[in-house]
């Protein structure tokens, strides 16, 4: 199997494959499922589009979808230490924080600046899985446990988050795993039997629909449960699916190492509200971040609509200009069928952040009107 991604200024152009490109135990499913997209994900394949775009995000919003989101690693730390080493990576306070909960939590470098937006899964008060974006934290956190010599394991298991998505994700579920998981409330996990195993699964996902995300441990059941939630969700018009663009901006749900990355503090991100810095004690970035908290960002993420017809992909940032002068940048742009415009995500300058406030950006096809708005779509 090639792998094929548009490039700008040509049709199209061929990966090689390689052990370094790791399938996943469910890709002969996404496979099956007749995928036409994969981007690189942590060293992993990730599907991006299997019918269309447009398609994928229509069926998403009405039905549900099973997407192999294996590529969302996990980072599983152990040991006696593993509460304080978790702190150290965040400034969101983990005091509180019982086994079964599963937290938003911005990791940061010494400087404040985000190397990561993971969910941390609190399986024990020694045990947790930090389930990352597409970013090597794994060498990160090793370092930080060798460096301070705390009694910790820190590796990555054999698990492969399985994510069931949509408004009917529900009953699929259900279908599958029992009645009970009704109950599982929004960020927070149990065990769920499949094929003699307990299963960590969550009421969690990277869309707004509403879904599940299946913590899949040990790849020799992977296929298996895929074949199952198919199987099972036949009426309920189930499909392969993956994270969708036009949702996923719709959403305000950021990428790291497209919206964000190293150079961006969790207050330019508007990631703050999960900053408890004055009580995050231990956090590496703890000092950096209360400085930024006190002063305020001279620039934050914000929601942009651009005028005209729909742009093109946008594999680069393109400048916000207001009166000839950089302000800013768009991140991730796309047309949004329900709304009728292209959405967008950028970081702009606080004196063009306002809602309201016009600006234009320079696409690859020229110049477009756009507007700064109050919030997100969905």
């Amino acid at each position: 199997m090639l792998q094929l991604l548009g490039v700008r200024g040509l049709s199209m152009v061929e990966i090689s494959l390689s052990r370094r490109l790791r399938r996943t135990p469910f890709s002969d499913g996404v496979e099956a499922a007749g995928v036409k997209g994969y981007t690189v994900y942590n060293h992993m394949l990730l599907p991006t589009v299997f019918r269309s775009v447009e398609e994928d995000y229509r069926h998403l919003k009405e039905a549900v979808q099973v997407w192999d989101v294996a590529c969302e690693r996990q980072v599983e730390i152990r040991g006696p230490d593993a509460g304080r080493l978790v702190q150290m990576l965040t400034p969101r306070s983990l005091t509180r924080m019982l086994p079964g909960q599963c937290y938003y939590v911005p990791i940061v470098d010494e400087t404040g600046g985000m190397l990561n937006d993971p969910v941390a899964v609190k399986l024990a008060e020694d045990r947790w899985w930090v389930s990352i974006a597409d970013s090597d934290l794994l060498y990160w956190v090793k370092g930080i446990a060798y460096g301070y010599r705390l009694d910790v394991l820190v590796d990555e298991p054999d698990v492969s988050p399985l994510a069931v998505q949509g408004p009917k994700a529900e009953d699929l579920m259900c279908a599958v795993f029992g009645e009970q998981i009704r109950s599982l409330r929004f960020f927070r996990f149990s065990l769920f039997g499949f094929a003699g195993r307990d299963l960590v699964i969550a009421r969690s996902g990277y869309s707004k629909q509403g879904g599940f995300e299946i913590y899949v441990e040990g790849g020799d059941i992977g296929m298996p449960l895929w074949n199952a939630l198919m199987e099972a969700g036949k009426a309920m018009d189930v499909r392969a699916g993956c994270p969708n663009l036009i949702e996923r901006i719709e959403s305000g749900l950021l990428s790291y190492g497209n919206d964000m990355t190293d150079d961006n503090t969790p207050h330019e991100c508007g990631l703050g509200r999960f900053c408890n810095t004055e009580s995050a004690i231990g956090c590496i970035g703890r000092d950096a971040l209360l400085r930024v908290a006190k002063e305020g960002p001279v620039k934050q993420i914000r929601a942009i609509a651009i005028d005209g017809p729909p742009v093109p992909r946008c594999d680069r940032h393109w400048p916000v200009l207001a009166r000839g002068q950089v302000v800013g940048r768009i991140s991730s742009a796309v047309w949004s069928p329900d709304f009728k415009t292209n959405v967008a995500i950028g970081m702009v300058k606080m004196t063009h952040w306002d809602a309201g406030t016009a600006v234009t950006v320079e696409t690859p096809e020229g110049l477009r009107d756009a507007v700064v708005q109050e919030a997100f779509w969905n």
